[in-house]
């Protein structure tokens, strides 16, 4: 074998050990990766798919529906509207921290907040950026596609009738839960429940695939309330020009169905708008009709001739000696203005007679008087749910003193709510049966108590009819067409060291028509500035306007027609019957 023939054949042979060991390397890592393969698809199948769902796989909470507010006439007082609220993995989004001022710019924010919030917060999965911002407004921060940065549905509460009914429906926080008003008295029932579902998010944390649903979000339940908006407004209106008119501190107004019990009213001054958070200050949002007590004056009259009736001691014609216009109780003088002499029980509460009603009360047991008091539902609460509803204060009879007895006759020593003062009316007007107080409105009225004597109610409120008579203290409270029974209050208010000589409560509480009462109404104003404070002067008005128009509005029936548009009524119905 020649030379070159030998180094053909050794270079050959050395290529194919380089082919051979080349091919063998192709083998070997194939036959790991194939392996590999096989351990990372067979062997270790569950647990990578576990960990790739730790990392991709969500539960996102679907956040429920809160009932809505109606009147009772199918009026929304209290809607749920949707918002998206803004939220952040800040250890996702610490890869794009150099996004934030535009982030910022997109949520009204400085870059600063922000990125203080961000970085104090890196140790957490979940912040929230922004709370309750548009669907729109989400959308324009969603498609910046940040890392971290996700969206979730929530609902905002809002109030189309906002002040007027504000103090009554009250507010939710910003989790949508009920904290003042009948939002928190109903809470429960409006409150819906939370759902959750599994989705699959991307490496940026949003979500692009629904994967299934763990549990569906039960919305809350609507609630009908007893309030008809249409009274709600007039009220409001009319007090809110008498609080101006008379520079007055605040008022409170109530309107009750007798026949029911269902509140179709309450409204106070100063208010607030339940739509704009800076104004949730308590002294503003709370309830002044159930909350606040004052003392009635004379307006808790009619409560103490009722007593005196109930005892079987004085019938209405009794009469009762004021002379000589002064009444000596202890050391105290009661007085009149006037000495008013002999007068019946009607002159009492037309003449607003402190004498009188003195020596009235005087004469009754005190177990007498507290007993018909209390089953008026003085100094206890009503069946109203309201939170924070106060029970007034009524002393227990054991612990009066003559003076106690003789000042309470007045509607001094006693306290008592707006809400409690039309409620012991709306069972004078009621043939002395007291409805169960609902702020809800019912199907059918509940049996309601026999607190005073059928007689006793319709005496006491003819009675009544003859405070509202021309030159009497109530005639202002008249309403053209309607006959009217009610009564006038003013009361000192107590100031430091004893009562106020220039600070007043004006009161009228009154029902209406009086021939078959369906309305009682409390008209409350706290301490009117001016010459002008008696309760004939400032309240009475207030009713008398709240009436006119509540009336026709219910298409309630006059009846009080002149008997000179009656005779005409029946000379067109003999002219039109003849023509025919």
């Amino acid at each position: 074998m020649t030379h070159g023939a030998e180094t053909k054949q050794k270079t050959a042979r050395r290529f194919l050990g380089r082919v051979s060991l080349l091919m063998a390397f192709f083998v070997l890592v194939a036959s790991t990766l194939v392996a590999r393969a096989v351990h990372l698809q067979v062997l270790d199948k569950d647990f990578l798919n576990q960990q790739a769902d730790t990392r991709h796989l969500r539960t996102e909470i679907i956040s429920a529906h809160r009932g809505t507010i109606f009147d009772r006439n199918g009026e929304p007082l209290a809607i749920s509207t949707p918002v998206d609220s803004i939220w952040v993995d800040p250890k996702k989004f610490a890869s794009a921290i150099d996004d934030v001022p535009r982030l910022a710019r997109a949520l009204d924010l400085t870059a600063e907040t922000l990125l203080r919030r961000v970085t104090r917060s890196m140790g957490k999965e979940f912040l929230y950026l922004k709370r309750h911002v548009s669907p729109a407004d989400a959308e324009l921060v969603m498609a910046m596609k940040l890392p971290g940065i996700n969206v979730q549905r929530e609902y905002h509460r809002y109030y189309p009738a906002s002040e007027v009914t504000g103090h009554l429906i009250g507010f939710t926080n910003i989790d949508d839960e009920g904290q003042e008003g009948l939002e928190l008295a109903a809470n429960n029932w409006l409150s819906g429940e939370s759902g959750a579902k599994r989705v699959l998010k991307d490496r940026l944390g949003r979500s692009i695939e629904n994967v299934e649903s763990i549990r569906p979000s039960r919305p809350g339940k609507d609630l009908h309330i007893s309030i008809d908006l249409r009274l709600q407004y007039l009220a409001y209106r009319a007090l809110k020009a008498a609080v101006k008119a008379h520079n007055a501190r605040s008022g409170s107004v109530v309107i009750i169905d007798v026949r029911t019990g269902e509140v179709l009213a309450m409204v106070n001054q100063p208010t607030y708008n339940p739509n704009d958070r800076s104004q949730f200050v308590a002294e503003r949002y709370r309830n002044r009709a159930i909350t606040d007590i004052f003392e009635p004056g004379s307006s808790i009259k009619p409560l103490i001739v009722a007593a005196a009736l109930e005892s079987g001691q004085y019938r209405p014609s009794s009469i009762v000696d004021t002379t000589p216009g002064y009444v000596i109780v202890g050391a105290k003088k009661i007085k009149d203005s006037h000495n008013l002499g002999r007068i019946s029980l009607t002159t009492i509460l037309a003449r607003s007679s402190n004498v009188g009603i003195t020596k009235l009360a005087m004469t009754l047991q005190p177990e007498q008087l507290w007993e018909t008091m209390t089953k008026f539902g003085l100094g206890t609460v009503t069946t109203s749910g309201f939170p924070g509803e106060s029970a007034g204060m009524l002393t227990h009879y054991s612990n009066w003193r003559p003076i106690s007895q003789a000042t309470i006759a007045y509607g001094y020593g006693i306290s008592v709510t707006p809400l409690q003062l039309a409620q012991a009316y709306s069972a004078i007007g009621n043939g002395g049966v007291m409805q169960p107080i609902s702020l809800f409105a019912i199907d059918a009225p509940a049996a309601g108590e026999q607190v005073i004597s059928s007689a006793t109610a319709d005496a006491v409120r003819r009675m009544l009819e003859e405070v509202v008579r021309p030159g009497r203290t109530g005639a202002k409270a008249a309403v053209d067409g309607y006959r009217i029974a009610g009564k006038t209050g003013t009361a000192w208010k107590f100031a430091k060291g004893g009562y106020s000589e220039d600070k007043y409560i004006s009161i009228f509480a009154g029902l209406a028509p009086a021939s078959n009462p369906r309305l009682a109404t409390v008209v409350v104003i706290d301490e009117p500035g001016g010459e002008l404070y008696y309760g004939s002067d400032v309240a009475a008005p207030v009713f008398a306007d709240i009436m006119s128009e509540s009336l026709r509005l219910l298409a309630v029936a006059p009846d009080a027609m002149p008997a000179r548009e009656s005779g005409n009524v029946m000379q067109a119905m003999a002219n039109r019957t003849t023509s025919r």
